[in-house]
């Protein structure tokens, strides 16, 4: 029987594209009219911006008290600097603390970090227009606003229940990052213990299966490799690494290793690099220098590796904006996005090559994990 809390909040839960009617581009500093319309043309798809948990944090929860239409330098984003930035997607971070699984709270604590995102979508309905499916996304972009999709950042959120994991679903979430930083009963974190045999259990395998029936990605950012690698084994859609970087460079848990990088490839899902500077800058120098916040070349250093592993078609943007405490001299907010394209022109990276990397690959994961989903009802 649910408890009286849990019965509570079920019952809360009843390619490239042009956009119409963006800004104006604007020049940055550094960036070239040639990589400004390469960059504004393509579809930047961010894969995690923790706006909702800041706005918790040091807004209460409210758009009066921290409005975003007006500039912000206490948060990485803002409605004109993401314009500036050129963002036309974003998975915006429903994250709960990984305590909340001790405390009994998550579902709770989940739906009040989804209602943060829909009041910003009505607040703001000229900037923010959620969206369920990647031709939403199409649609929503041309028209000159910025797609929001929902992602959960825990498996705690859905308290071993599939219907709460169907109904998170309903509510706009897209993704559901298996764990964050404690390992759960079903599935091991990368920054903890495990719990499980081979990275998920048995009923983590079933949350797999659930989730490619819905059509909601699979993130393996936060999992342990023992995770990683089974999930990529049971899930029949492409896995999405929502805000992770390449081991290979800097030797840290929360970064993917070039095994699973090619495996990763293999399963035609994709890995979105991570701006943080903890994950960013390799770790011997971070022990010679504990400030080191890395730079704009560091994180294309890590974007090239994990072209060079899986390929072009395996790589995206999942910056983890207002979501840590450091970033890279020269992306410090959602403004910077443009200096990314502009370093991959001076690496020789072609039009093409960088409209997948800034949103192509993640739509085509979308639009997969969509035709999965639709196999496997229509087979029911």
């Amino acid at each position: 029987m649910l408890n009286s809390r849990l019965t509570l909040c079920l019952v809360l839960l009843s390619v490239p594209v042009i956009a119409a009617a963006q800004a104006p581009v604007t020049k940055i500093q550094g960036v070239s009219q040639q990589a400004l319309d390469i960059h504004h043309s393509g579809m930047l798809f961010d894969g995690h911006n923790d706006l909702p948990w800041q706005m918790k944090i040091q807004g209460q929860s409210s758009f009066d008290v921290l409005d975003i239409s007006k500039t912000r330098p206490e948060l990485h984003t803002d409605i004109a600097r993401l314009r500036e930035g050129g963002v036309k997607a974003q998975f915006w971070s429903v994250y709960v603390s990984a305590s909340t699984d001790t405390t009994g709270d998550s579902l709770l604590q989940t739906m009040e970090q989804i209602d943060v995102v829909h009041r910003m979508v009505r607040r703001y309905p000229e900037t923010f227009e959620l969206a369920d499916t990647a031709d939403d996304i199409e649609r929503i972009v041309k028209a000159g606003k910025i797609a929001s999709m929902l992602g959960i950042e825990g498996g705690y959120s859905i308290q071993e229940s599939l219907p709460i994991l169907r109904r998170l679903y309903g509510q706009g979430c897209r993704y559901m990052t298996l764990t964050h930083s404690k390992s759960l009963a079903w599935a091991d974190s990368a920054t903890d213990e495990p719990r499980t045999k081979n990275g998920l259990s048995p009923f983590g395998e079933e949350v797999i299966r659930e989730m490619n029936r819905l059509g909601m990605l699979i993130d393996l950012s936060h999992v342990s490799v023992a995770t990683m690698k089974r999930s990529l084994e049971v899930s029949k859609a492409p896995v999405i690494f929502s805000h992770s970087s390449a081991r290979a460079i800097n030797d840290h848990a929360r970064n993917v290793n070039d095994e699973v990088l090619r495996l990763t490839a293999k399963n035609g899902g994709v890995v979105m690099v991570n701006f943080y500077s903890g994950f960013i800058t390799p770790t011997e120098q971070l022990k010679k220098d504990s400030k080191d916040l890395g730079t704009l070349s560091d994180v294309v250093d890590h974007i090239e590796h994990v072209i060079k592993i899986a390929g072009i078609d395996h790589v995206g943007i999942g910056s983890d904006y207002d979501g840590v405490p450091r970033l890279p001299v020269g992306l410090e907010d959602v403004s910077t996005y443009p200096r990314i394209t502009q370093e991959l022109l001076n690496r020789g990276h072609k039009r093409e090559a960088i409209h997948k990397l800034l949103g192509g690959n993640v739509m085509r994961v979308l639009r997969e994990a969509e035709k999965v989903s639709a196999g496997l009802l229509a087979s029911k």
